[in-house]
């Protein structure tokens, strides 16, 4: 698509327009990891003593705590791939169940009750099986000079992606009338199948030097509170149309006014 604006310089942003580009200036091949599969895993853990279930996990029980009284929440979540196993498909040879072995981690806050702020770490242990991915294998074979004393990098990539938050915490006693606190988190888990590639694009070549920062000069108070409306003095009020719509049954738009009747 070719611009018609001499002016335009090569920039992050948005395209919201057809034919504002103008043609680009080279065909360059850049390397970098491609997806060429991925899914998603969704799960609400709690604690539960045993082994571990899609629901349950006996790793969100906190050590014994000193007089906790009121849960805060959780934060700083980190995810760890250990390791992976990827097993053949019969007669899908492109196609592999995928075993992998992760840890997440986080902290959970909480005030005792002198009213301290204290902090527990936890690290629960995940196994998670994907039953059918798209893995296939690369035939080239990488090495690279920028990593001293490298051997043969992997050109098979699994990439884990985690968004998690805490869902509830609740303070207990274990069996030894100790107090705990126990978790209940939900994650959200993509699994991706990456395999380091060149492509070709198209470019710009390289990016123009941005401008300068602009600094903030602060703001009289006063004159944006001038400038900003009245707010809304009382909230919007919920009623029922006294008049049906058109598109309502025909049962519905029946007026019950008494002055129809004879």
């Amino acid at each position: 698509m070719i611009s018609s604006d001499s002016n335009f310089i090569p920039r992050p942003g948005v395209i919201n327009k057809q034919g504002c580009l103008p043609d680009p200036i080279e065909l360059v091949c850049v390397e970098v990891p491609k997806v060429f599969d991925q899914c998603l895993i969704k799960r609400c853990l709690k604690y539960h003593d045993g082994p571990d279930t899609n629901c349950t996990d006996e790793e969100l029980r906190s050590n014994p705590l000193n007089c906790p009284k009121i849960f805060l929440g959780c934060r700083d979540f980190n995810i760890k791939l250990l390791a992976f196993d990827k097993l053949p498909i019969k007669d899908h040879p492109e196609y592999s169940k995928i075993i992998i072995h992760f840890v997440i981690s986080f902290t959970a806050d909480y005030l005792d009750s002198d009213g301290n702020h204290c902090s527990e770490f936890f690290e629960i242990n995940r196994c998670e099986t994907i039953s059918r991915l798209y893995f296939p294998s690369s035939i080239a074979r990488i090495a690279s000079t920028d990593i001293p004393d490298s051997s043969d990098l992997e050109s098979e990539i699994l990439k884990l992606e985690l968004v998690a938050e805490c869902l509830d915490g609740t303070f207990t006693k274990d069996c030894d009338c100790n107090e705990v606190l126990d978790v209940t988190i939900g994650f959200h888990l993509i699994v991706k199948c990456e395999l380091l590639v060149q492509l070709l694009i198209p470019a710009y070549g390289y990016c123009p030097v941005p401008k300068p920062c602009r600094p903030i000069t602060p703001k009289d108070p006063c004159i944006e509170f001038n400038r900003t409306p009245a707010p809304k003095f009382y909230p919007d009020q919920k009623l029922r149309p006294l008049f049906s719509n058109e598109n309502d049954d025909e049962d519905d738009s029946v007026c019950d006014c008494p002055c129809d009747e004879d």
